[in-house]
Parts: C-alpha cells; sequence; structure tokens
C-alpha cells in the first residue's frame, strides 16, 4: 500500500514529522493517501452525483460543450480522444475539465478561457467550482510541506499556484464492450502538473508502479485524498522527487457492464513559472537532468505528446 499521512499534523505540533514523512514518501514511491484534509464528504458525494448525470446524457447533448481550439482545456473531451505518451490507442474514457472561475476581466489578463455553462445541470459548475477551490487549498498545504522539505522559504509556491492554470477533471470510463485491442481505461503515464489530488474513485483500477517495476493495487482510507507528485515537480527538483508511472486497468467489473468514475485536481503553476532545477536540488553527483523551460512552455508540449493539441 502506498502510505497514508494526517495532513492535520501539518498544523499542529507534528508538522516537522509530517513534512519529514511526505518527502521521504515522495522521494520514494511518489504516491501518498492522505487523511485529515476537512474536504466536506457531503460536497463530494454531490459533485459524483452531478458527474454521473452528466455523462449520462446523450452524446449529441455532451459534444455541445467540446470547445475546438483549447485541447480539452476546458468543457467536453469525447471518448477515445486522450491517450498516454508514446502510445497510438486512445484511453477507454471521456472527461470534462474545469478552469479557475475568476471574473472575465481576471481571465484575459493571465489567458486562461472561460467554463462553459451546463444548461442540463444547473448545479454542475457550482459544485465543481466550489470543489476546485477546496482542492487547491488543501494542495497548497501539500506544496508548503514540500518546500520545506527542500529547504525552501514555505510559502514558495504560493504566487505561482493561488491563480495557476489547474485543473479539475471529472472522468467517466464507460463499461468496456466489444474489441479493445491493446487499449486500456488509462494507460501507463506521469502525470504533467505539480500534484494531482484524486478525491475517491468508484471503482478499483488505479495501480502505481513501484521502483522494482511491479504494479501495485492502490488502496486507501475511506475518503483520503491520494496526492501524488507530477513531472513539472520532478523537473523543479531535479529528479529528487518522483513523479511516479501509474494507470487504471480493465476490470472484471468493467468488462461485466460496470462504468468507473473519477475526478483527479491537477494543480499547475502559472504559465509563466520557471522548471529550471532548483539549485538546492543540484551537485557534482547530481547536475540538472533538464533544460530551463517554464511550465506555460512544458505544458504546451505534453499536451501535444498526449493527443490533445
Amino acid at each position: 500500500m502506498i502510505p497514508t499521512l494526517d495532513l492535520s499534523h501539518f498544523h499542529s505540533s507534528q508538522k516537522n514529522t509530517f513534512v519529514e514523512e511526505l518527502g521521504r514518501a515522495y522521494e520514494e514511491i511518489g504516491f501518498v493517501a492522505i487523511i485529515g484534509h476537512k474536504f466536506p464528504v457531503e460536497l463530494s458525494k454531490n459533485l459524483y452525483e452531478e458527474v454521473q448525470a452528466f455523462f449520462n446524457l446523450d452524446e449529441s447533448t455532451k459534444l455541445k460543450y467540446r470547445i475546438d481550439g483549447l485541447a480539452g482545456q476546458r468543457g467536453y473531451t469525447p471518448f477515445g480522444m486522450e491517450h498516454a505518451k508514446d502510445r497510438k490507442e486512445g484511453d477507454l474514457k471521456e472527461f470534462w475539465q474545469f478552469g479557475l472561475n475568476l471574473p472575465q476581466s481576471e481571465l484575459d489578463a493571465l489567458s486562461y478561457p472561460s467554463n462553459p455553462d451546463v444548461t442540463e445541470l444547473p448545479h454542475f459548475k457550482t459544485l465543481g467550482f466550489e470543489t476546485y477551490m477546496q482542492l487547491l487549498d488543501i494542495g497548497m498545504d501539500v506544496l508548503k510541506a514540500i518546500a520545506l522539505y527542500l529547504k525552501l522559504d514555505e510559502h514558495y509556491f504560493d504566487d505561482f499556484v493561488r491563480k495557476g492554470n489547474s485543473i479539475l477533471r471529472p472522468i467517466h470510463y464507460p463499461p468496456i464492450k466489444g474489441e479493445i485491442g491493446d487499449a486500456i481505461r488509462s494507460a501507463e503515464h506521469e502525470d504533467i502538473n505539480l500534484i494531482t489530488l484524486l478525491m475517491g474513485a468508484s471503482a478499483a483500477g488505479l495501480q502505481v508502479k513501484d521502483k522494482q517495476g511491479n504494479w501495485i493495487n492502490v488502496e486507501t482510507p475511506p475518503d483520503a485524498l491520494v496526492v501524488n507528485v507530477g513531472d513539472m515537480l520532478q523537473r523543479l527538483t531535479n529528479k529528487f522527487l518522483v513523479s511516479t508511472t501509474h494507470r487504471v486497468i480493465n476490470t472484471k467489473e468493467g468488462r461485466d457492464g460496470k462504468s468507473r468514475y473519477s475526478i483527479p485536481f491537477f494543480l499547475h503553476p502559472t504559465s509563466k513559472m520557471p522548471l529550471n532545477c532548483l539549485e538546492e536540488c543540484l551537485s557534482s553527483e547530481n547536475p540538472a537532468h533538464y533544460e530551463p523551460i517554464t511550465a506555460g512552455e512544458y505544458l504546451d508540449q505534453r499536451l501535444r505528446e498526449i493527443g490533445l493539441k
């Protein structure tokens, strides 16, 4: 199992212990389960109900919310459109993406697109935004702990992520039908962003690969958030913290007609954040593994690699 940590310890006399445990886990496996986070159980339940209702809409209705030219960064992305890097088979999923909710003038200043309204489901957008902000606050706490582990100022990430280009992505993996070749629900990949927060899933299937190359089923306490390192953080820390390969496999339940739903929150910084390897993570034994790049440039590169752009 992946380690389970209590986020409430970060706000207590056990703060330093939490920081060390989190940092070691991210060095070794890149994934943790977080309890003590205060994310409202009722909010999770209500959003999952709305998400299921959205994906149950007929295909022509859902396609009204596909926005050309945005590489899937807002609104609806149809089944099979996204694939893992270096794979041709599309993943067996469809999804929606919420971005930051700000007045249009602020969105324009940040070069962020707006979020479409789903007229058939008036609570969908409201619940999505509420969840977005809750997970952003929790993610900022995790990043504060990471900053301390890296011997940075605790608030190093704050200005980069408070109005960053983060994404809340409700995903539907439909029942698996017919001939699918080598396609799976989500092929092995690493996340693009700084960290990802996953608020549960309706069925099993998530696996992570350990350093020995073994696939481990992700099993967590009820209502825990799974929080993992993304490629941007691995890049920033010069491979000191690990962006772990993971996947969602095809399960018997899926072949027996059961859908799977999950809602990850991909915490991104602002596009201008430099991802140059931190001096604290450079040494003669571990020189820079990556060329300098901004978060925006890196995101653009990766969106092309996974077939969305």
